[in-house]
């Protein structure tokens, strides 16, 4: 179990770099770079443009490929450590 709570650290800070807290354009430059590209931020502008503006435009297939990405790397992860346990 110790193992996998260390796989979800990166996780749980994401959001708190991203601009689910603050616009992107405050960031300093260095930081405004992973924050615009980061999986969260197309998230969390997806949801904010169906909440507020009504249209989403590209960024729902953006905030989509970011799932799928992660959902397929995670399955990869969990399989191999799975598999790793066993034998």
């Amino acid at each position: 179990m110790e193992g996998a709570t260390a796989y979800s650290y990166p996780l749980i800070f994401l959001p708190f770099i991203s601009s689910a807290f603050v616009p992107t354009e405050t960031m300093p430059n260095i930081v405004r770079a992973f924050a615009e590209n980061q999986p969260v931020t197309s998230i969390v502008n997806s949801i904010r443009a169906l909440l507020y503006e009504g249209a989403v435009g590209n960024g729902i297939w953006t905030a989509l490929a970011w799932c799928v990405g992660l959902m397929f790397i995670a399955y990869f992860i969990a399989s191999k450590v799975f598999k790793r346990q066993l034998g």
